[in-house]
């Protein structure tokens, strides 16, 4: 059995959302192509990601201990637990699947969020001699994100303008995901029309993507 988790980093509805609507098309046909699949959901607009206090951390990406914990409030008690929830999930899954626009050369400021409660001592990296290692290297998994971005990018500016996305694949090499992949959906533009071609061209490439991955 196969664990794929779907992050929606996105704030539009996904009839509204190109990247929703892609990740989503990619979402089903690796269902269709994936025996026993299970697909988890977490939209990082309408599920809980708890902005990071001190107070919960002992040491580097390391959760305080229960006694540390039983001083504080029940709310960041829950908090606590919450940051534990979503970092376990990630370390169960699989493939992931990431849907977020290009906000301000970037992703949107939740997936951030989300990232910094997942890179945890113990879980997703390690210490050793004082240096960092990956944790999730363990078994194969692959994750893909999928960029919506209004301007037609041209190959040789995108290692300048996509920085969100190196950013996310740089973290996914850093605790140890080693298979990445990009979907991108360039060019929404800003007529329905452009928005419509850009998702039908990021669309076709999703069978060629799932024969390669799967």
């Amino acid at each position: 059995m196969k664990r794929l988790l779907y992050i929606i980093a996105n704030s539009k509805s996904e009839e509204q959302s190109s990247s929703r609507i892609v990740s989503r098309r990619l979402v089903n046909a690796i269902k269709e192509k994936v025996q026993d699949l299970v697909i988890e959901e977490v939209n990082l607009y309408e599920d809980h990601i708890p902005k990071l206090k001190g107070c919960y951390y002992e040491g580097r990406n390391a959760i305080i201990n229960q006694d540390a914990r039983n001083k504080l409030s029940i709310e960041e008690q829950n908090e606590i637990v919450r940051i534990e929830e979503l970092c376990d999930q990630f370390v169960a899954s699989d493939i992931y699947v990431l849907a977020a626009p290009m906000w301000s050369l970037s992703f949107p400021s939740v997936v951030k969020e989300y990232l910094d409660c997942v890179i945890q001592t113990g879980k997703t990296i390690s210490f050793e001699n004082n240096k960092p290692h990956g944790l999730l290297c363990d078994k194969q998994r692959i994750f893909i994100y999928v960029q919506s971005s209004g301007g037609d990018i041209p190959w040789l500016l995108k290692p300048a303008l996509t920085k969100g996305l190196n950013y996310v694949q740089d973290i996914m090499k850093f605790i140890g995901v080693s298979t990445f992949h990009e979907l991108l959906v360039d060019g929404t533009g800003t007529t329905e029309e452009e928005r419509q071609k850009a998702i039908e061209t990021a669309s076709e490439k999703i069978p060629q993507l799932i024969e390669k991955l799967f």
